[in-house]
């Protein structure tokens, strides 16, 4: 690959998913480095003053500040926006970084965003209590029927904001019907893709406008950094987007985006192969608990629609235990190879009960609303041996009674 191939759009967007996601948005130096170069710089000089000046008015390529500019974060940029069909994408300090922006960006005093129910706890304070903050009213629907988004619809609507699948739920919303509502009525879909990953499910493809990530999930995928991305239309990104993101700073740090370019490289091998593990896991585990949600089982009530999205059924499982809390709490200290752990995406398995962590802020009602009871537990499937993650599982519900 020659030096600026990476960046070069006619050469990339012809390349297949794996290869953009190992050498998408590649700029080489002067030196020739075959890795991507770090560049841990808060500012940039400028050979005169009227270069700064050209600069800062718009007139002349080159960065100004790392707030706005960064060649390790530009290149992980193009890499997510080549993975997600997006024309641009601008990265963030975290997943929340990442939803707040491209929803504020966006919205102001007396617009209207309908939400769906089902989505991560943070996630929903954005949409139940900090909007209305604001003066942006929000309003709350069952986001797998078309129809509630139809209803919810006011003149001053300008967002529809969900996840699919949701967390921790997994409930699957209809991309494509839910954009073409969105789109008669000249509304913003944003879409938050974490659980699928690009590797799954392109929104875009159905429709989305926006695509926001936790890219501290999968595309990282290994538990070390933090970082969110959202990508879309160049004039949303660059006009839109960085306005907001120019003045507020949610800014990602170059030495995280170089960690997350690394985990890009594995991306497609690790959401397959995560993805069959986790298939195998939630088969055996149907077997013995009362109710599983996983979407590439038959017994998902909404199996054919995850499968029109979503190439495979992702690395989440929802189980639910007849016995509450004290059940629930008791599987997870049982456990001795699965750990305790409220993320999601990593190479190691990792479980959680949503009531008393992820979603703990969220009212008893909305908890209900969502379908997240006390005895509900959330499994990330990493990349253990199945079989040994299926032996942990065995001994530690029998130790429940299961």
């Amino acid at each position: 690959m020659k030096r600026y191939t990476g960046q070069d759009r006619s050469v990339t967007t012809r390349w297949r998913p794996a290869t953009q996601a190992v050498r998408g948005g590649t700029a080489r130096s002067e030196f020739g480095e075959t890795s991507e170069a770090l560049f841990l710089t808060s500012g940039y000089a400028y050979d005169c003053a009227g270069d700064a000046a050209a600069r800062f008015a718009g007139e002349q390529q080159g960065m100004t500040y790392s707030r706005l500019q960064n060649p390790t974060v530009e290149m992980l940029e193009q890499r997510i926006a080549l993975l997600e069909g997006a024309e641009a994408a601008r990265c963030m300090a975290s997943g929340m970084a990442a939803m707040t922006a491209a929803l504020l960006c966006q919205l102001e005093a007396g617009d209207h965003l309908v939400g769906g129910r089902a989505a991560f706890g943070s996630c929903r304070w954005l949409t139940d209590t900090l909007l209305p903050k604001f003066g942006i009213k929000t309003t709350i629907v069952d986001g797998r029927d078309p129809a509630a988004w139809e209803a919810a619809i006011r003149p001053e609507t300008k967002v529809f904001f969900f996840e699919t699948p949701a967390n921790p739920t997994l409930d699957i919303c209809d991309i494509q019907a839910i954009c073409d509502i969105a789109k008669t009525h000249g509304i913003t879909t944003v879409v938050d893709n974490a659980f699928a990953s690009p590797v799954l499910q392109r929104p875009m493809e159905f429709g989305a406008d926006v695509v926001a990530y936790s890219a501290t999930k999968m595309m990282d995928g290994q538990g070390r950094v933090l970082a969110g991305a959202v990508a879309g239309r160049e004039e949303f990104i660059e006009k839109t987007l960085l306005a907001f993101t120019r003045n507020t700073g949610p800014t990602l740090s170059a030495f995280n985006a170089w960690v997350v370019l690394k985990g890009l490289e594995t991306l497609d091998l690790r959401v397959h192969r995560q993805s069959e593990n986790a298939l195998k896991v939630a088969s055996f585990l149907e077997t013995r608990v009362p109710k599983l949600l996983y979407p590439a089982l038959a017994s998902h009530p909404q199996h054919e629609l995850a499968m029109r999205q979503m190439s495979a059924g992702g690395t989440i499982v929802a189980l639910f235990l007849d016995g509450g809390r004290s059940q629930a709490h008791g599987l997870l200290d049982a456990l001795q190879l699965v750990d305790i752990s409220n993320n999601i995406g990593d190479s190691r398995s990792l479980m959680t009960h949503p009531a008393s962590t992820t979603h703990a802020s969220l009212s008893p009602e909305v908890k209900a609303e969502m379908g997240i009871t006390e005895g509900m537990l959330r499994l990330s499937v990493g990349l253990e041996d199945p079989d040994d993650v299926i032996e942990d599982f065995d001994r530690a519900l029998k130790v429940v009674g299961l």
